[in-house]
């Protein structure tokens, strides 16, 4: 079974190194990639319906800043 690639491992390191890490180990990559898209999901369920609710079809900035209030 393929797992999709949503967000790529180097952007994780980037991340990590960004907020001072020195080394980064491939677990913990792929671990803070799990992560950020489980909240990817949820913030963008709700921006969804969001938008839906608003009589919306398109998913603006504003609501994806709503829904990650909400989280």
């Amino acid at each position: 079974m393929m797992t999709e690639k949503v967000l790529p491992l180097a952007a994780m390191e980037k991340i990590m190194k960004k907020c001072g890490a020195g080394r980064v180990s491939d677990p913990s990559k792929s671990a803070l990639k799990e992560v950020l898209e489980e909240i990817g999901l949820k913030i963008a369920e709700r921006a969804v319906k969001l938008a839906l609710h608003a009589g919306r079809k398109t998913i603006k900035a504003r609501d994806i800043k709503l829904a990650a209030k909400e989280q």
